[in-house]
């Protein structure tokens, strides 16, 4: 019997092999394509359909991607011909909320946004807060080890999920991490599968760790600089002073006009770039004026705002910044990350690659702890060997620095060639052999993250 008449005979309705949702699953929203179709997607509605299907993969050796909303940016969760895509895009149950613990116990398919909601009610949220925080699930967010606006001062998917609840690849549940502040028993799986990218097992279930909602008032600061390196270094200067913003963005002249010209607003001085900061908390107010008299001294145009509407609005121009992107053409999104002292040398490297490789590379960072994404524009559905060459250098001259190659989108397919130049040989190796004790046949996402 095939592996689609297993499936079919074991989750009936649930296998969904319409051309439309086959063609779907192959693509992300980096621009990248698997090539081929999926044999099926499994629209998993419970623990117990994720570990049928698993059970079906392994007895048949079917490779299995595992995919929730698609808005990943690094091919990650892509399948092509042969493979099994595994949706747990339906698993959006809220099993548990504990205010008095400052935790939840949550399904991998429910959206950000949905949980903060919801979660917003009891007087909490849960900190991670991707600019696709609408769009991303919560299990895409643990897969990649996510991060976003609020990182600098919040923290990542890391440091927010206190244990997971894992399928293995041949269909076994494991129940990782703990309820308590404290846990230290044994190796620290938990860590080890967030940002796995699907490598090691399927996230069924997250406990998270919740935060009260912040008292006191948000202050929004916003200036203008007469260049992204000046903009970078007031970005550097106020993290060097030890006052701790909640969300620091920066962004350069190319995607200032670009988002502007989106959103229909007045264009932006040329050649200008903007660090929009907000402060929270009962010493707002002070942190925040203490930041713009930093970024003045650093030649920013700077103004105040304590309306949280108009800082509402200056983060959407931010969070804008993909889709205009998307108007101007195909983009490889890119996530380097540096030391932020080192941020005015990684936008020195930026403006160097563009005059070396006659490219625009629009740039926006979250400032507040160095993670840049510098976007190569192309037209047409295939990457140029030029845009790549560029890429190459770029990712090269973060390392020199200090940095890595991605900060939160993750490896996926479009950086694994990369992966053991910054690893090295023996971490590399050891990496595999890891995935192989969870994955012995390695039916889990084949191809994505180590290129063999």
């Amino acid at each position: 019997m095939s592996v689609l008449s297993q499936l079919q005979e074991s989750l009936g309705a649930l296998v969904d092999t319409s051309p439309a949702s086959l063609d779907e699953a192959r693509a992300d929203r980096s621009g990248h394509a698997a090539a081929g179709l999926p044999v099926a997607v499994v629209h998993a509605e419970s623990v117990e359909d994720v570990q049928q299907t698993m059970r079906i993969a392994t007895a048949t050796r079917t490779p299995v991607v595992i995919r929730g909303a698609g808005t990943g940016l690094a091919g990650a969760a892509n399948a092509g011909a042969g493979e099994i895509v595994l949706s747990v895009r339906r698993m959006t149950a809220i099993l548990e909320v504990r205010a008095d613990d400052l935790l939840a116990v949550v399904e991998p398919g429910i959206l950000n946004a949905d949980l903060n909601a919801e979660l917003g009610r009891h007087g909490l949220w849960w900190a991670p807060d991707p600019a696709s925080r609408d769009i991303s699930t919560v299990g895409g967010n643990i897969a990649t080890g996510a991060g976003g606006l609020l990182c600098a001062k919040y923290g990542v998917v890391r440091d927010a999920v206190l244990g997971v609840d894992l399928v293995l690849a041949d269909g076994r549940l494991l129940h990782l991490g703990h309820r308590s502040v404290k846990g230290v028993t044994g190796l620290d799986l938990t860590a080890l599968v967030i940002g796995s990218e699907g490598t090691l097992g399927v996230v069924v279930g997250a406990t998270l760790k919740l935060r009260r909602l912040v008292p006191g008032n948000t202050c929004t600061i916003a200036a203008t600089f007469p260049g992204v390196r000046a903009a970078a270094a007031a970005s550097a200067a106020v993290t060097a002073a030890g006052v701790q913003p909640a969300i620091m963005e920066l962004m350069d002249a190319a995607s200032l006009e670009a988002v502007h010209a989106l959103l229909a607003l007045p264009a932006p001085t040329p050649g200008a770039a903007q660090l929009t900061i907000q402060t929270d908390g009962p010493a707002a107010r002070a942190e925040a004026e203490a930041i713009a008299d930093i970024l003045r001294a650093h030649d920013g145009s700077t103004v105040v705002s304590h309306d949280r509407a108009e800082g509402e609005r200056l983060l959407a121009i931010r969070r804008s910044m993909h889709a205009a992107m998307a108007s101007l053409g195909t983009s490889l999104i890119e996530d380097v990350a540096v030391p932020r002292s080192a941020m005015p040398a990684m936008f020195d490297e930026i403006a160097r690659i563009e005059r070396e490789y006659g490219l625009r590379i629009p740039t926006v960072a979250h400032a507040g702890d160095g993670n840049l994404h510098p976007n190569f524009l192309f037209d047409g559905p295939e990457v140029p060997s030029e845009v790549w060459a560029a890429a190459d250098d770029l990712f090269r001259a973060a390392i020199r620095l200090g940095g890595t190659l991605t900060g939160e989108h993750g490896i996926g397919v479009l950086k694994r060639r990369w992966l053991a130049e910054e690893l090295g040989d023996d971490q590399w190796h050891l990496q595999r052999q890891i995935t192989a004790v969870f994955d012995p046949l390695g039916i889990l996402n084949p191809g994505k993250v180590f290129d063999a």
